[in-house]
């Protein structure tokens, strides 16, 4: 059977909570729905960016079953699966499966800083465990263990490993992917700090897996489409260039407190930050504002900013 292949903008979605602090699954729904008709190719829920790290067993578990059941034509939904332990990963990715997962993405369990080695068993026994398309997620900023190329190509190389998404700063170790082409997508973070972006684009990568597609998904999509003609590599430096201080600003502080305090002040379902994380300072904030009027985005997306007076209806 042929692999899935995704294409395009990959978001890692925020996780919307309401004013009491449970999970929104109206918000969600708003989400799914914006991200679909504005472009995205597919969500990963419960990534870094949904905060899962503070979500308990139970809510992981509903929002997979609930928010699987909102799925959208065109959209693929995978969901962050990794667990504190092999086993753990497991009943998770099993869970995912039972739901109606499209797929699921794995990072290298946290906090134990496992040997690369260990890390390579670790996604190949996931994998080999469970009927579902998995992205591996090559994040030591996040979890210390860091995959060279060659434990990557190998993981690939399986029936089940569907996507790699990278997050180091070797631009030699995305040729050296790219270089061997392997049978899998291969995408990057969007972070303007690793400088990933363009060269993984230009040599031949297939989209972003992307953190500022929750303020601006349509220009994520543009950003993210791979350069099938000469043509695109145009579009793609128009909107990288414009879209820099926006990248910028929602790497300015720890994933996601950027981008979910943006999204708040600008009206989307947000909610706030799981404590101990909190919201930007005003004057931090001020700055995303700004940046969104600069590009428009209020207009496009037809939000009201913070301080903005909306004209009154004709009588």
């Amino acid at each position: 059977m042929a692999k899935m292949r995704i294409e395009g903008s990959f978001v890692a979605l925020i996780t919307p909570f309401n004013a009491d602090g449970s999970v929104d699954f109206g918000g969600f729904r708003t989400l799914i729905d914006w991200h679909a008709k504005s472009g995205t190719s597919a969500v990963l829920i419960m990534g870094s960016t949904g905060e899962v790290s503070m979500l308990t067993p139970d809510e992981r578990r509903e929002i997979v079953e609930k928010t699987a059941a909102m799925k959208v034509q065109g959209m693929k939904m995978f969901y962050g699966c990794t667990g504190t332990s092999t086993a753990a990963t497991i009943a998770y990715l099993k869970h995912a499966k039972a739901a109606g997962a499209d797929g699921a993405i794995l990072a290298a369990p946290a906090y134990i800083c496992a040997p690369e080695d260990d890390i390579e068993a670790f996604f190949a026994e996931c994998a080999d465990a469970v009927e579902l398309p998995i992205g591996i997620y090559n994040n030591p900023p996040r979890v210390k263990s860091d995959l060279h190329w060659d434990h990557l190509l190998r993981l690939m190389k399986h029936p089940n490993i569907v996507v790699l998404k990278e997050s180091t700063t070797r631009v030699g170790q995305v040729a050296q992917v790219c270089a061997a082409n392997p049978d899998a997508t291969i995408m990057c973070c969007d972070s303007p700090n690793l400088g990933l972006v363009v060269p993984t684009m230009s040599l031949g990568g297939h989209g972003t897996a992307n953190m500022t597609g929750n303020i601006d998904p349509a220009g994520m999509a543009r950003l993210s489409t791979p350069w099938a003609t000469p043509e695109q590599s145009v579009v793609f430096r128009e909107t990288y260039l414009r879209l820099l201080p926006l990248l910028h600003f929602t790497y300015s502080a720890i994933n996601p407190v950027a981008v979910k305090s943006l999204m708040k002040a600008v009206g989307l379902p947000a909610g706030d930050l799981r404590r101990p994380l909190t919201g930007l300072k005003p004057d931090h904030l001020a700055r995303g504002v700004a940046i969104v009027k600069a590009l428009g985005l209020d207009a496009q997306y037809g939000w009201r900013l913070p301080g903005q007076v909306m004209p009154l209806a004709a009588e």
